[in-house]
């Protein structure tokens, strides 16, 4: 259930509406747009009388829904969200790039990345600490090292981090590191540690499960918002489908439909989406065309002895070539880059 406020509603009648849903027993999450006030109403509303509360000063409507996400539609904050990390916004008319290795590989090459990254004038750095790997044999990360690397990388350079965690245990190490906590495909549907991050003032990048519809990616987002946790940023990452060509299907068209369904930022992961380098521009291109706030590219000086995923890495003079094709395309469907 949301409860709309009155455009002329005052504190007192604001607070005094909150006040009564608290102590019904409901959480009360609240949205203020341009104009209004939106009331989120968490909790079992079936048997609530709307009437009760469209009877109090200062609201507007009071309306039931019966959708299990609530928080991260529209209907409860019509206005984008944005979020911001560092000096990067997600969310507004500005594509927010993100750009890094896959794994963190070693000191110097995360510096030499980091260095590569910043001329650029991307402002936020990736990379794996903690690598969930098909295969029990292949390269899992380095871990907490990993991330004091890339840390010190970040600093020497004014950037930001974003790195995945794996497990609830990898939270408490992240904290002291990262700046945005990564939730990758795998994870999607971990809601133990869903709920944990929930818990956190930490920016949040959810990617799409490999299997996964839209609802249950908006769902997986509502088990973060619902714990407090509102710096949510969705990411289509290509899903599996009988195409073996290329690594994944980027569904593009999951690009416009959840800027319909959602308020929260929407980026790409044209690496992962396609697993093909030369492939990797072209997504790119058409994810931006079809309204993606952001993209997160993987890039290394030498991807042909990157320790994961250098098939679908950038080297560094296709990452530049295509941020200055991307700058056309933003210009078209009146964004920046």
């Amino acid at each position: 259930m949301i409860i709309i406020m009155d455009e002329k509603a005052s504190p007192d009648q604001i607070q005094s509406v909150v006040e009564r849903l608290l102590d019904n027993g409901f959480d009360v999450h609240r949205s203020t747009g341009a104009t209004q006030v939106v009331l989120g109403v968490v909790g079992d509303t079936h048997n609530v009388d709307l009437r009760d509360y469209e009877v109090m000063d200062g609201v507007h409507e009071a309306i039931r829904i019966t959708d299990p996400v609530k928080l991260v539609s529209r209907t409860f904050k019509p206005e984008n969200s944005i979020v911001k990390v560092g000096k990067v916004e997600f969310g507004g008319n500005k594509i927010a790039m993100v750009a890094g290795p896959c794994s963190v590989e070693s000191r110097q090459q995360i510096k030499d990345i980091a260095a590569f990254v910043k001329k650029t004038g991307t402002h936020l750095l990736r990379g794996g600490a903690y690598k969930p790997r098909s295969s029990p044999y292949s390269f899992q990360g380095l871990g907490e090292e990993g991330l004091k690397y890339m840390r010190e990388a970040a600093d020497e350079n004014g950037l930001a981090v974003v790195s995945e965690v794996m497990d609830r245990m990898d939270i408490i190490p992240a904290l002291k590191y990262v700046d945005m906590i990564q939730v990758g495909a795998r994870n999607m549907q971990n809601f133990a540690l869903l709920k944990e991050l929930g818990k956190l003032n930490k920016p949040i990048l959810l990617k799409r499960g490999m299997s996964a519809t839209l609802k249950e990616l908006l769902q997986a987002a509502e088990y973060i918002m619902a714990g407090g946790n509102h710096d949510v940023v969705l990411c289509e990452r290509g899903i599996r489908t009988f195409e073996n060509y290329t690594r994944n299907t980027l569904d593009i068209s999951a690009i416009p439909i959840l800027k319909k369904l959602t308020h929260l930022p929407v980026i790409s992961d044209p690496s992962h989406g396609t697993g093909i380098r030369d492939k990797v521009a072209p997504m790119a291109r058409a994810s931006v065309a079809a309204g993606a706030d952001g993209l997160i590219i993987e890039v290394h000086y030498d991807p042909e002895k990157a320790m994961s995923d250098g098939a679908q890495t950038l080297y560094y003079e296709q990452y530049e070539q295509m941020l200055s094709e991307l700058k056309i395309i933003a210009t078209a469907v009146n964004r920046t880059l």
